[in-house]
């Protein structure tokens, strides 16, 4: 990353109106580019969140519906926009993927990561989630490197100055699994984006944690942007983060809907990382 970057994190409450979710999206993201954002991370599920039943119905190709209204986004405000996740449909009927497009400026689809890790969990008395019943998890890892304009109008005409940035994305129960973000420091990644529709129930002792040690074990930036709410028998925690990678916190939201900002230091990483080789000192065992 040669230059300062502006970027936000968008946190919502989806509902299983897929229509609605597209206008409430629509509305926040432009808030993040009026804002000055030229990169907008949208939540898992975005589109639509709710009973698996309706969001299986509800699944799309990857050039979809939903693809399309993302890629219309972006190029309409020239702004890079990590889109949150979908259901994306599969070979299997029964399954879906859950899958992240990375679409740049110009509204082009750079890159889609499907969730390599499925949330299965039964804690007693309190939750009971098994993603794997009705999803299909990806498996290739996704890194790249995004063009990043600072001028709204891109042309080689204007001379317009134009920075790039190496992002990976990673999808909420990703972060439990820190082998994952070792590969995107192999990789030298500056931005882990991380969709989330983190649960309330362990949200409370895990979210942060989890968002500010991936950040600081990888010495790199991470921006989760998570849901918030109730979700038919979902209840997520919100709390979205843009974390520095030093694990400073730059923005954090509460419960409810929320537009985070902060500005990423191009020299930060740097800095950080003579500060703390730690990544250098590495063994293999």
């Amino acid at each position: 990353m040669q230059q300062d970057l502006e970027i936000a994190v968008v946190q919502m409450s989806s509902s299983e109106d897929k229509r609605a979710n597209w206008a409430t999206a629509d509305r926040l993201v432009r808030q993040a580019a009026d804002f000055g954002a030229k990169l907008v991370v949208l939540p898992e599920y975005f589109n639509c969140l709710g009973d698996r039943r309706v969001m299986l119905g509800e699944a799309e190709p990857l050039d979809g519906p939903t693809a399309k209204f993302l890629q219309d986004l972006a190029q309409s405000l020239r702004i890079v926009l990590v889109g949150g996740t979908f259901c994306e449909q599969s070979a299997d009927p029964s399954r879906a993927h859950n899958t992240c497009l990375i679409i740049d400026a110009a509204g082009v689809v750079q890159a889609f990561y499907r969730k390599l890790h499925l949330f299965d969990v039964d804690l007693p008395g309190k939750l009971t989630y098994c993603e794997s019943s009705w999803l299909a998890p990806g498996s290739d890892v996704v890194i790249t490197d995004i063009q990043l304009s600072t001028s709204v109008d891109m042309s080689a005409a204007t001379g317009a100055a134009a920075t790039s940035i190496s992002t990976a994305p990673a999808i909420c129960y990703d972060l439990r699994f820190p082998e994952l973000f070792r590969r995107f420091a192999d990789r030298e990644v500056a931005l882990v984006t991380v969709p989330a529709a983190f649960t309330k129930t362990t949200g409370r002792d895990h979210w942060e944690l989890l968002c500010r040690a991936r950040a600081v074990e990888n010495q790199c930036f991470l921006a989760a942007a998570n849901q918030t709410g109730r979700h038919a028998a979902l209840e997520t925690y919100g709390h979205s983060l843009i974390v520095d990678p030093w694990g400073v916190v730059l923005a954090r939201a509460g419960e409810g809907e929320a537009v985070l900002r902060a500005t990423l230091c191009a020299n930060r990483i740097s800095e950080v990382r003579a500060q703390l080789p730690a990544l250098r000192h590495r063994r293999t065992f």
